[in-house]
């Protein structure tokens, strides 16, 4: 993922996003001197800096000749982050509410999409954690299961060795290494892989006999490796 793909998160346009790091490298620019620099047409130049300036990634400074200088990356970050999080509020708090969870199997496409699930299902789970992933997907999600743990819920995890996580209780056997199963507070079930990238699937779902299913699976498979390591 390159720069200008990384700005595009921040509602920047291709040409946006080339102008803003351009201006970064060179300090502070004319809309002439950004032109040339770039090789974008003259008109185009000036219509993606005044969408800097509107968006909060550019300043203008006034003189002889108006020069556009940007605002720091870290700056401009976080402005636009904190700006989308006062959204996010709104949001939650306007949008119509669902009259009752759905109860049936639901499909999750794409490994960054599954991710997200795996993050929010633990960061929205009150009691308890079950998890068995490999050690590589478990590096995803150490910051939400650190965030869980000082919550004061239970976290129990399946993986590879050596991996250890102070306050949880870690269980060591050879994964498949883009297998997932995880369920939240004996609610929620989330399984599949993410092996085909863009093109993984993955199964959710609220259905009681399924999460209950996938409950006793993984306790048989912890009973496994306790008598296994111990024999």
């Amino acid at each position: 993922m390159d720069l200008v793909e990384l700005l595009g998160y921040y509602n920047l346009t291709r040409q946006e996003s080339a102008l803003y790091l351009l201006l970064c490298s060179e300090g502070k620019l004319t809309g002439y001197e950004a032109a040339k620099a770039s090789g974008i047409s003259r008109s185009n130049t000036y219509t993606a800096l005044a969408g800097l300036v509107e968006k909060g990634a550019a300043l203008v400074e006034e003189g002889t000749a108006t020069h556009y200088l940007p605002v720091p990356v870290g700056e401009f970050c976080s402005n636009r982050i904190r700006r989308m999080q006062e959204y996010r509020e709104l949001l939650v708090r306007a949008a119509p509410k669902r009259r009752e969870a759905g109860e049936g199997y639901i499909t999750v496409k794409g490994e960054t999409n599954i991710v997200d699930k795996m993050k929010n299902m633990i960061d929205a789970a009150k009691e308890r954690i079950y998890l068995a992933v490999s050690e590589q997907t478990l590096s995803l999600l150490l910051p939400q299961l650190c965030s869980a743990l000082c919550r004061g819920l239970k976290v129990v995890v399946i993986t590879d060795p050596p991996f250890e996580l102070e306050g949880a209780l870690v269980y060591h056997t050879k994964t498949g290494r883009h297998q997932i199963r995880l369920i939240a507070d004996s609610k929620s079930v989330l399984t599949g892989d993410i092996a085909a990238g863009s093109e993984s699937t993955c199964l959710y779902s609220q259905k009681r006999n399924l999460v209950e299913l996938f409950k006793e699976a993984l306790k048989n498979e912890i009973t496994l490796i306790t008598v296994t390591k111990g024999s």
